[in-house]
């Protein structure tokens, strides 16, 4: 571990004798006070032009982008107004008396309008975190600028480092890591909806397809913006040999299941066997595919419920895919009738109702079949066909409505147990006369 004691003190004895220089002048005490008195100016303006200006019916039919700009410039009134009074008063301290003694109203008006650059700029980043993350790492950097302090910031930040195989890492180093890793990967982001917008308003992709494009699209820039970033501050990526052995032992010892999950993934999305829209049943979960994830699949039940599905369970279990070739349904039903009733007249009739629910096939005639003879009665079994799958309760329940409005019309009777019980044996009646009286 390197670490330069010299110039981290060399660079606190240069800030604290120049502190310490700076608070034993009258002149410092009165330029704070000018800026608190602007900055109270600066806040009593924010908030009159924030009490009069209505953003949700000013920004009405603007585009997202221009309203979020207009709302960040409504945001920083008071640091706007503010940079502006430091300015005049600076301005006013120069013609007065000499340039020397109005330093810190500079520093101040610098700082602000740095401040105010920064936001407007930053506006275009929808993510909050980012937006200030890079706001605030910004602004320091150029307070530093401002201050003349950031040549000897940077170069303790540089002395002190520590070697991890022919890999120097600083505290420098760090720092322009974690700024080119986050805007490398807000730009990825940025590319990456651009592109998938692209793709899925795509018609001649199919769903599985779609969704393979978009998510090689997303790894593959994810993993340029990384190896990017990483040559950008001088890193080898050579020398990241041995955290990639580190990485494929912890893959081999407990990442066995990401990377099964990621890999199914790919294959599902790549040979078409389940695509979004899909009815599936897999296990005792049944529902139309919502979304294909890198890690899962997620199926919407119809009752609220979504059950999130790992891909390795699609390519290890038994699947059952309502749609995969024909999204038309057969829809079974079962029924039983007394001995009463004639087996063909009752064919005829059901075949007649299991044409009439809606989504049912006109192409595909219903059939009816006898079934089995039970002690209670005739079994029968009904079977059409519906165009989409999600109608098959409906469809059910319509059928077996209508079987049972005919079958009472009809003078049908449905299947009942009968049972006759005959007693043998046992002890003889006993006979009963007239009391005799003692």
């Amino acid at each position: 571990m390197d670490f330069n004691l010299n110039a981290v003190l060399g660079f606190l004895q240069s800030a604290a004798r120049s502190g310490v220089a700076e608070l034993t002048s009258s002149w410092f005490y009165f330029q704070l006070g000018l800026v608190v008195a602007g900055a109270g100016i600066a806040l009593a303006v924010s908030a009159l032009v924030r009490s009069r200006i209505d953003l949700t019916s000013l920004g009405m039919g603007w585009s997202p982008l221009l309203r979020r700009f207009v709302r960040v410039l409504v945001g920083s009134t008071s640091t706007a107004v503010f940079a502006l009074l430091m300015a005049l008063a600076r301005m006013a301290m120069v013609m007065a008396t000499t340039p020397g003694r109005s330093y810190l109203l500079s520093i101040a008006a610098k700082l602000a309008l740095a401040w105010l650059i920064i936001r407007i700029v930053a506006s275009g980043i929808r993510n909050s975190f980012i937006v200030r993350a890079v706001s605030l790492v910004a602004w320091l950097v150029a307070a530093l600028s401002i201050v003349g302090e950031l040549d000897p910031v940077i170069k303790a930040l540089d002395s002190v480092a520590v070697t991890l195989g022919g890999l120097r890492v600083t505290p420098l180093l760090l720092i322009k890591l974690s700024v080119l890793l986050v805007i490398a990967l807000w730009l990825t982001n940025v590319i990456s909806n651009f592109l998938e917008g692209r793709i899925t308003r795509s018609g001649d992709l199919t769903p599985s397809l779609q969704v393979l494009l978009v998510k090689m699209t997303r790894v593959g820039l994810l993993i340029f913006a990384i190896a990017v970033a990483l040559s950008a501050v001088g890193i080898n990526l050579s020398a990241l040999a041995i955290f990639s052995g580190a990485a494929g032992v912890g893959i081999g010892f407990g990442l066995q299941k990401i990377v099964a999950n990621f890999i199914s993934g790919i294959i599902l999305l790549a040979d078409k066997s389940v695509k979004p829209g899909d009815l599936v049943t897999i296990g005792d979960s049944s529902g139309r595919i919502s979304a294909m994830n890198t890690r899962y699949i997620s199926v919407a039940a119809g009752d609220g419920r979504e059950f999130l599905i790992p891909n390795e369970d699609l390519i290890t279990q038994k699947v059952t895919n309502w749609t995969y070739t024909d999204k038309n349904a057969l829809v079974k039903i079962s029924f039983g009738t007394s001995y009463d009733a004639d087996p063909q007249r009752v064919c005829q009739r059901a075949v007649e109702v299991a044409s009439t629910p809606k989504g049912a096939l006109k192409s595909k005639t219903p059939t009816c079949l006898l079934t089995e003879f039970t002690d209670a009665g005739m079994k029968f079994s009904l079977t059409f066909w519906v165009a989409d799958p999600d109608n098959i309760g409906t469809a059910q329940h319509e059928v077996l409505l209508a079987l049972w409005a005919t079958f009472r019309r009809e003078g049908i009777h449905a299947a009942y147990p009968v049972r006759e019980i005959i007693a043998r044996g046992g002890p003889p009646p006993v006979e009963t006369g007239p009391e005799v009286s003692r």
